[in-house]
Formats: structure tokens, sequence, C-alpha cells
């Protein structure tokens, strides 16, 4: 259960926002995924749109209805946050440094990389203690 100061709290942010709440559109929809009949049998899926922008927000993250109303709710305030004050949030930030990680090199820097391990696997080489022969 939420308490009531952060309801109140999520209320001020809203508000502060100029989100009103006969601007959403707010369904309840059948849950899926893991968690069992309990999960599938009750509609405590929460599906809210923000008519004025567009702003489409669903939460299933807990089998409470209230929860996910809140959660819902608070997760449309960040979008629209992120959307007017056009600040990426961290989730963002997380999502392009994946996407920078998984881009491939340019033919450049790979040239560079493979020089620089070449320069090292020699400086290794150096190293080794002398071999004498007998």
């Amino acid at each position: 259960m939420i308490s009531k100061e952060k309801f109140e709290e999520l209320q001020k942010r809203m508000e502060a926002l100029g989100i009103q709440e006969n601007d959403l559109i707010e369904k309840f929809i059948l849950g899926s995924g893991k968690g069992g009949q309990k999960v599938n049998k009750t509609s405590s899926c929460v599906y809210i749109k923000h008519i004025p922008t567009g702003i489409e927000v669903k939460c299933q993250q807990d089998r409470s209805r209230e929860l996910n109303r809140y959660i819902a709710r608070r997760e449309l305030c960040d979008r629209f946050e992120s959307q007017i004050n056009k600040v990426k949030t961290e989730k963002q930030h997380l999502v392009e440094k994946i996407r920078r990680q998984k881009r491939r090199r340019s033919r450049r820097s790979k040239e560079k990389m493979l020089t620089n391990k070449k320069h090292h696997g020699e400086k290794k080489n150096l190293r080794q203690s002398p071999q004498t022969f007998d």
C-alpha cells in the first residue's frame, strides 16, 4: 500500500507539470507473464494515456492494482518531464551507453587498436629472460 504522503507528493508533482486527472485515460487490463493464475485472472495491469501529449504507460510491476496505478502515474510524470525539458533520464543514458558499446569500430580505430596490441606484444617478448645455447 502507498502512504498518503507519497500519493499527495505525486499529486503535487502532476499539478506542477500540468497533468490533470481528466486528461488521462485509464484502463485495467488482464495481466500476463509469470505469476500464475492470480496474475492471469485479475485485471491488475494498468494502462494510462495522457490525451494531449499521447504519452502511454503500461505498468504490471506488482499484483496490487493500487500500487501499479501509483507506479504508472510516476512513470508518466518522468516521461512528461523528459519530453518537456529534453532531459535524458538514467534509463535513456543506459540505453545509449549500451548502443555505443555494441557499435562497430571504425576502420581507423580498429587499425590503431591492432597496432597498439602488436606493440604491446613486442614489449612482452623483450621481457623474456635471455636464452642460452649449449
